[in-house]
């Protein structure tokens, strides 16, 4: 996908990941939706540093690489929140795009994807952003509510039922 599609990626997916952690459709909602904007945003954004230096979908499009997103906020205390943009930029490239990311670089240098996916440029570009984000939403909403329903996130207990 390319910088506008991973924009609206992004701010979908902190409306509809706000919705879900806290749906009381109140202030505390909003509170939620604008905590998590910024942080997704810019990790949608920031595999796509690769474009300046090194080689694109391969030196910032990795597992390696986001194994540091989410263990950042572990050791350091901040960025809580960068690597779910990291994250679904990457199923982003790899379920809505015909190219790929290299999953496995700098071991390896093959590109993965999945054969739904469409060329960058395509018209339907927007359409397939909206419905890769919406299953990414669902499929956090069924993992917080249904799969465990009681989540421990950097140390505090979230519990579905009490948000």
């Amino acid at each position: 996908m390319n910088k506008r599609g991973h924009v609206l990626n992004a701010v979908l997916l902190s409306i509809g990941l706000g919705a879900v952690l806290q749906p009381t459709w109140d202030l505390a909602t909003l509170e939620m939706i604008v905590k998590l904007s910024v942080p997704v945003t810019l990790g949608a954004l920031m595999p796509d540093v690769d474009t300046a230096f090194g080689k694109h979908r391969k030196t910032f499009h990795n597992l390696p690489m986001l194994a540091v997103f989410i263990a950042w906020p572990v050791y350091f205390g901040n960025l809580q929140y960068v690597w779910i943009g990291v994250a679904t930029h990457y199923i982003l490239d790899v379920v809505g795009s015909t190219r790929g990311i290299a999953l496995w670089y700098p071991f390896l240098s093959q590109e993965y994807n999945l054969p739904v996916g469409i060329p960058v440029s395509s018209s339907k570009a927007d359409l397939v952003t909206v419905l890769v984000t919406a299953a990414e939403i669902a499929t956090f909403a069924g993992i917080l509510y249904y799969v465990w329903p009681t989540a421990v996130v950097y140390g505090t207990e979230i519990s579905a039922l009490v948000l």
